[in-house]
């Protein structure tokens, strides 16, 4: 079964909000077993959305539509489907008394006119409920092919979306099981992992397919297949997933579908009673925003610190004035001495210090831009290690995060 997502919007043509919906219903239908065939994003045009309509009409059996339902004159969603389905709009009165309750319990006004037009929809799509907003979702047909039409607003759209449109597509299409398991490295680059399993790769049925998913610092591998039987699909891909675990057993983290390298270091910290600090300069707080958003990371996460001036590593950490003049601010001595003073300042068990050049400029600092240097202090040692993540300097920040986690991971482990 092929599915295909039409986003409608010239706020995503030109960059101006990021298309997170796609992304979200894809992953939702593969679930269920729908593949999608392919997305389309299309600006506020009758003629446009015409024929993006019909030529997603010719190649799958549902297609998905997000935005153009606003009550302004540039929302032209439904109209234009009346002229594809040779429909016409009618009033829906629970949508309109939805927009009522909504007006009057939480702006505490009357709907304009205009948010009244929204309660009209195609007299024979079927509507959806839109508990979180006054524009409805729509189940419509034509020429065996389903479409619905659903607001462009993230949390509308899911909510009708899980809510109402994937109950209705598992009851009214047959699909079959696809089933995906995926391994979380860290430490190792693609094509390295490739070259160690490029035996296991040869070697894999010619239903299970093997995806390589590399982002900075990290390479997810990826296990797919389809079938009927879904029990049987599911066994035999987690067969080939444990022994490529086997294989990358030094890199492995864990899977993607079950656990982060944020939460098995979490999971660590709570098990051992062991707490954690921070200490960035070159990161800038990305290490801590990545901790701080697993729910419970208070238990564990004591707090941070972003000496980003040099003379605050002196003023509030205490780093030794003396030792950025001997040694630069960006060094090995610094980055020890941060960690160590971290975990004193917050009375941690472990913490983590990054000092480096993310650029473009080289700063206080003597060494070239991508330097970075990352300390972990723990209740048997403190260590540092150098790298040199080059340019720009996104990459730089992101690269030192993936590093320090993967660093502090495999030494909390031996403790």
């Amino acid at each position: 079964m092929l599915a295909e997502i039409i986003t409608i919007g010239d706020e995503i043509l030109i960059g101006q909000i990021v298309d997170t919906n796609s992304a979200f219903i894809s992953k939702e239908l593969n679930k269920i077993g729908v593949q999608v065939y392919q997305i389309t994003s299309i600006q506020d045009d009758r003629k446009h959305i015409l024929q993006a309509l019909s030529d997603a009409r010719d190649h799958a059996d549902l297609v998905l539509v997000t935005g153009g339902l606003g009550p302004t004159k540039d929302d032209i969603t439904k109209h234009t489907f009346c002229e594809f389905l040779d429909d016409q709009l009618i009033d829906h009165p629970e949508t309109l008394e939805n927009i009522h309750h909504i007006f009057n319990k939480y702006l505490q006004r009357d709907p304009l006119p205009a948010n009244l037009e929204q309660a009209k929809v195609p007299s024979t799509a079927i509507v959806l409920k839109n508990e979180h907003g006054t524009a409805p979702g729509m189940w419509m047909e034509k020429d065996d092919t389903v479409f619905v039409s659903m607001p462009g607003v993230p949390y509308e759209m899911k909510h009708l979306l899980t809510e109402y449109v994937l109950p209705r597509v598992i009851q009214e299409f047959n699909r079959p099981h696809i089933y995906h398991k995926t391994l979380l490295t860290y430490g190792m680059g693609e094509s390295a992992i490739a070259e160690l399993i490029e035996q296991f790769e040869n070697d894999l049925p010619n239903d299970i397919k093997l995806a390589y998913l590399p982002s900075l610092g990290r390479v997810r591998l990826r296990l797919s297949t389809k079938g009927t039987d879904q029990e049987g699909i599911k066994e035999r891909v987690d067969n080939q997933m444990n022994a490529l675990h086997a294989l990358l057993d030094d890199i492995a983290v864990g899977y993607e579908e079950e656990t982060t390298i944020q939460q098995r270091i979490a999971a660590l910290l709570e098990r051992k009673g062991y707490t954690l600090s921070l200490a960035e300069s070159c990161t800038g707080g990305a290490i801590a925003k990545e901790i701080t958003s697993i729910a419970g990371s208070s238990s564990y996460f004591v707090g941070s610190i972003t000496p980003y001036e040099t003379r605050q590593k002196v003023r509030i950490l205490g780093v030794d004035e003396r030792l950025i003049e001997r040694h630069s601010v960006v060094s090995a001595e610094v980055a020890e001495a941060m960690a160590e003073r971290c975990k004193t300042l917050f009375d941690s068990d472990v913490a983590i210090a990054t000092t480096g050049i993310a650029g473009p400029t080289k700063g206080d600092a003597q060494s070239e831009v991508g330097t970075v240097f990352i300390g972990i202090a723990t209740p048997g040692r403190t260590f540092v290690e150098q790298f040199n993540f080059g340019k720009p300097r996104e990459r730089v920040i992101m690269k030192t995060t993936n590093k320090a986690f993967e660093l502090l991971l495999k030494e909390i482990s031996k403790i």
